[in-house]
């Protein structure tokens, strides 16, 4: 039996101006015997998360389709006309390579046009940061991606981003809300373009961009003596393909080999389970590609090309993936020793990151006098910290554990383009020293700590999985574990409430961030566990840092095995699997 008020929605698409492929497609679901699937695409609305809107592609408010897009843009072009009323609004629409994209994309222009919105329009596929970069680059008060990032096929996605060409943050993620919820009917959708308001845009975006980010660069003489360094790079079938070869050869690097399997930009994504560079699965073919040149490095970007994994030879010549955490401190350990080393350090430097990333970051910055910034999950909150701080402090780089990166401000948002390029550069430049990035790794773990994490996400789909979720973090806060695998708890961090109890002293201080349904626990052997659901996903995330002290690169292995050891410790006793 399906719930009144979803029934009414249902009929509400069946009885109104909807086009007819759409009203044949709810029927067809009806007639099945998946009543599940059915409320799960009209149970609720679509709403802005972490990314903006994200969800499965089909008819329903709960699926991405003309009719979610169309009420999304007509809200964003009314709040957008509100805020700027007396200027030109003007705006940049991009898209990648899944399956609609193109189509949803030219929608959304449809609309923006239709309410005379200025759009610039990348009139073929481009990566998530390069429309960043063109929202500021273009004067745009807005922009749009059509994009779901790393999700499987069945996802699209729609990430909306301001005037810094940042994704949208409070009050304005809020207020569009607003707006596409004052909208009671799709007659009060402008679907209709006008033509002339639509302008396609390119290559000399591309130009501009590929030129600030080949200006990052720092040690040009260890790429020219280390040019033939041999990288494998695979786009994963996305936007990657458009930008990172042309970077990479752009900064000097001559010796690329591209994983053809997976070079055509497809939405299907046939070669992989999920087009996440996060997964080893996805990286397969670009590492068995390494093993057959015997590669220096390899570099994988998702399908927006927003994020990028990479893979190394580890101290016995094995090839082995680094995760986001290894990865960020590496950029991080390069960017500010090399800046230092330049004499370009003033004390108004700055890095960031997220609250479930790993502290080592911070370590490093903290050695040379950087300051660090953490802020909730999210790329949008650390653009936010960079628009906050522009003019007063200089911002070097940052990222995140879901290994998006940002290097240089003038992108607002995950670069795995300029990503490569310095991941490549920091290759060269240790190779160029005689080490592997791997080896590099290890001189910065003998230095600041070996900081080891993980993560493990655990998928509650639709509204009983939504329901299980909330139930799990109410379950934490009501009662919080006092002791995590023998080692006292001695804070609790509920961003939630605002909150950090220190639970030997019993005091309590704010968290001045934005509230967020995030707990941590910080033990008194230096763990953090965090627990927080996913924005944009079904699921809900625990993340678990821990750490200690490696005397020598020959303790490596053995150190690592202890800390591998001590999370599958923490997993067992907080019974998550």
């Amino acid at each position: 039996m399906i719930d009144p008020a979803i029934q009414s929605k249902i009929d509400s698409w069946l009885n109104g101006p909807y086009d007819d492929v759409t009203k044949a497609q709810i029927r067809e679901l009806m007639n099945g015997t998946q009543n599940e699937s059915l409320t799960d695409a009209f149970y609720r609305d679509l709403e802005f998360g972490t990314g903006g809107l994200r969800g499965l592609m089909g008819v329903g408010s709960n699926r991405m389709n003309r009719y979610t897009l169309g009420a999304a843009t007509q809200g964003l072009s009314n709040y957008l006309k509100k805020s700027f009323p007396d200027e030109q609004v003007k705006v940049a629409i991009a898209h990648d390579s899944r399956n609609n994209s193109p189509e949803f994309a030219r929608i959304v222009a449809d609309v923006f046009s239709a309410n005379d919105i200025k759009v610039y329009f990348f009139k073929e596929l481009r990566p998530t940061p390069e429309l960043s970069f063109a929202i500021r680059h273009l004067g745009c008060h807005s922009g749009v991606v059509l994009t779901a990032s790393h999700n499987p096929k069945e996802y699209n996605g729609y990430k909306a981003y301001w005037n810094d060409g940042g994704q949208v943050v409070a009050p304005h993620d809020k207020n569009i809300i607003n707006e596409v919820n004052a909208i009671k009917s799709i007659e009060d959708i402008k679907f209709e373009p006008k033509a002339e308001n639509i302008q396609l845009i390119g290559e000399e975006v591309d130009e501009a961009y590929l030129e600030r980010v080949a200006g990052l660069s720092i040690s040009h003489e260890a790429i020219h003596r280390q040019h033939d360094l041999k990288i494998v790079y695979t786009p994963l079938h996305g936007t990657g393909i458009t930008l990172v070869p042309s970077i990479l050869a752009k900064m000097g690097f001559t010796n690329v080999t591209i994983v053809e399997e997976q070079a055509t930009p497809d939405g299907n994504f046939p070669t992989v389970v999920y087009p996440n560079p996060e997964e080893k699965e996805a990286m397969s073919l670009a590492l068995q590609k390494a093993q057959e040149i015997d590669a220096d490095l390899v570099l994988a970007t998702d399908p927006d090309a927003d994020r990028v994994g990479i893979g190394v030879k580890n101290i016995h010549g094995e090839f082995v993936l680094l995760n986001g955490n290894q990865t960020g401190s590496l950029l991080i350990y390069y960017l500010v020793k090399a800046w230092n080393d330049a004499g370009k350090l003033t004390g108004k430097e700055f890095i960031a990151n997220t609250i479930v990333t790993t502290e080592l970051m911070n370590r490093v910055a903290d050695k040379y006098g950087v300051k660090s910034y953490q802020t909730l999950t999210g790329f949008k909150y650390i653009a936010e910290v960079i628009r906050g701080l522009e003019g007063k402090e200089t911002f070097i780089g940052g990222g995140e554990e879901s290994y998006g990166y940002l290097i240089g401000d003038f992108v607002r948002d995950k670069d795995a383009i300029a990503s490569c390029a310095m991941i490549a550069e920091m290759a060269a430049v240790a190779k160029d020293q005689g080490k592997t990035l791997y080896q590099l790794m290890i001189s910065m773990y003998e230095e600041f700590k070996f900081y080891k994490e993980d993560l493990i996400s655990l998928t509650k789909k639709g509204q009983r999985g939504q329901q299980e979720i909330a139930e799990m973090m109410q379950a934490l806060r009501d009662n919080p574990p006092q002791v995590i695998n023998g080692a006292r708890v001695h804070e609790i961090r509920d961003y939630k409430t605002g909150v950090i109890k220190n639970l030997e002293t019993g005091t309590e201080h704010t968290i001045d961030m934005e509230r967020s349904n995030v707990l941590q626990f910080i033990t008194a052997d230096g763990s953090k566990i965090s627990a927080r659901p996913s924005g944009t996903e079904p699921k809900i995330k625990f993340y678990f840092s821990v750490q200690q002290k490696l005397p020598s690169e020959a303790d490596f292995d053995r150190v690592d095995a202890q800390l591998t050891r001590r999370i599958h410790e923490i997993i067992a006793d907080m019974k998550l699997r």
